[in-house]
């Protein structure tokens, strides 16, 4: 029985199969354009329905019911129908078995695919290809992260029709259908992963000043592979429209045949790991307010090269205080400051209410206070002010003012409270009159124990 989920704004199934699972994800096949877009400009790219086929992913055994049963191909060929099936055994997709949990965390799966064009000449044959090759660059992408990798899928040499004195429609190949290449008897487009680079995350957050591991890396066919390839790594920035190269490594045969050029202080990549695991990982140590931005990774080894993308925001928590430690209900008018210190980044909001001894409810003050203008610091982080102008009115002993601050950096609001006091001349009354009505109680007690 074949099981369907539908994601939101995509389709996918995912079925049981020999040794891991095939994973059907509806994607978009994009193309460069022949024709006009509706403003009557000449459009850059097209984009039409496909269907991509991962064939015998590998995941672990609990991961996928046994009731589920492979993808089965069409049986009735369409020559209009984008269908390419790729085997992605080996080399494993990282972290595939996400896939299978993106209906139930209601996450969507963002699939394109798109001729891929090599840095240095095109591809030709080889001794278990012996057929001119063709290559396509398959990205997917979870909402949210956990996954995203773009695959290099090389096209496989189709069988043999069998013998036959007059075969049938279903026993020729499809002539060249929408991609321009030979199709399946089934209409699809067996290809197979030759190269992927991954990375486990799109976008991440971390403190000003701390460090950070950017996460890209890549797998290979174990055929391509060759003693003594060259391997190499790129990462640059990008923010706000201009590019900046951060690190670059090249690898020959061994960690101990690399060259290095790092243009940012404290960024590294590690030899060894690269070598033993394909981890490109970018580390960045003592992090700057100009350290955010996107972190292109791109990966070449061979012939083949892809990249992936990851986006890194800077933030670091504000300090809050108030201008004063006390306020008495005489000292009006009066200016009460609320000073967020050394964030970042921009986005502060900050609020007023009070809070009357005898209600539970707050009252906004919006229309007593001010803001500073922003003060930058050096570091890049910046200082904000917001003043209540508290005028001649009755404000009663018990009152609690507040300051609200919200920022990106802090997991809720942070609220700091002044309670107004009453006079001291009031408060020396209190105080005496506490002290009578104690000397008077003990007094009572006293006489009633005689």
């Amino acid at each position: 029985m074949l099981k369907v989920l539908f994601l939101t704004g995509y389709l996918m199934t995912y079925t049981s199969g020999e040794g891991g699972a095939d994973v059907v994800l509806s994607c978009s096949l994009v193309e460069e354009a022949s024709g006009l877009d509706d403003m009557g400009d000449r459009a850059p790219f097209s984009r039409s329905p496909a269907t991509l086929v991962l064939r015998d992913v590998s995941i672990s055994p609990d991961q996928v019911p046994d009731t589920l049963t492979p993808f089965v191909s069409p049986t009735v060929p369409d020559p209009d129908l984008i269908l390419i099936e790729a085997t992605a055994s080996s080399p494993a997709i990282p972290d595939v078995d996400l896939l299978l949990h993106a209906d139930c965390n209601e996450q969507e799966v963002a699939c394109e695919i798109s001729r891929y064009h090599f840095p240095q000449g095109a591809a030709g044959a080889d001794e278990d290809h012996p057929a001119p090759a063709h290559f396509f660059i398959a990205t997917l992408e979870l909402e949210g992260g956990g996954l995203s990798t773009a695959l290099v899928l090389r096209t496989l040499g189709l069988p043999a029709p069998p013998a036959a004195a007059d075969p049938g429609p279903g026993d020729r190949t499809l002539g060249e259908g929408r991609l321009g290449l030979p199709l399946s008897r089934s209409g699809s487009l067996l290809t197979e992963v030759v190269f992927m680079v991954f990375s486990r995350e799109k976008e991440l957050t971390a403190p000003l000043g701390g460090d950070v591991l950017l996460n890209c890396g890549f797998r290979q066919q174990v055929a391509l592979q060759v003693v003594g390839q060259e391997v190499s790594v790129e990462w640059w920035l990008q923010h706000q429209g201009h590019g900046k190269r951060v690190l670059d490594l090249k690898l020959t045969g061994s960690q101990e045949h690399s060259e290095s050029v790092v243009k940012r202080d404290g960024s590294s990549v590690d030899p060894a790991l690269l070598v033993a695991d394909g981890n490109a990982s970018l580390t960045l140590r003592k992090l700057k307010v100009s350290d955010q931005g996107t972190y292109i990774c791109t990966i070449n080894v061979g012939t083949f090269q892809a990249q992936q993308t990851i986006r890194l925001h800077v933030n670091q928590l504000p300090r809050v205080s108030l201008s004063e430690e006390k306020l008495v209900s005489q000292e009006f008018p009066h200016k009460l400051s609320c000073n967020c210190q050394n964030y970042y980044p921009l986005d502060c909001k900050m609020e007023w209410f009070s809070v009357s001894p005898d209600d539970v409810e707050r009252t906004e003050l919006s229309g007593e206070m001010s803001l500073s203008s922003h003060r930058q610091h050096a570091d890049g982080t910046v200082s904000l002010s917001s003043h209540l102008y508290l005028q001649r009115r009755s404000l009663p002993p018990g009152t609690g003012l507040i300051c609200r601050v919200s920022h990106p950096a802090l997991g809720s609001p942070v609220s700091i409270i002044l309670v107004v006091q009453p006079p001291a001349s009031v408060r020396t009354e209190v105080y005496w009159m506490g002290l009578g009505f104690l000397l008077i109680t003990v007094l009572f007690f006293y006489q009633l124990m005689r």
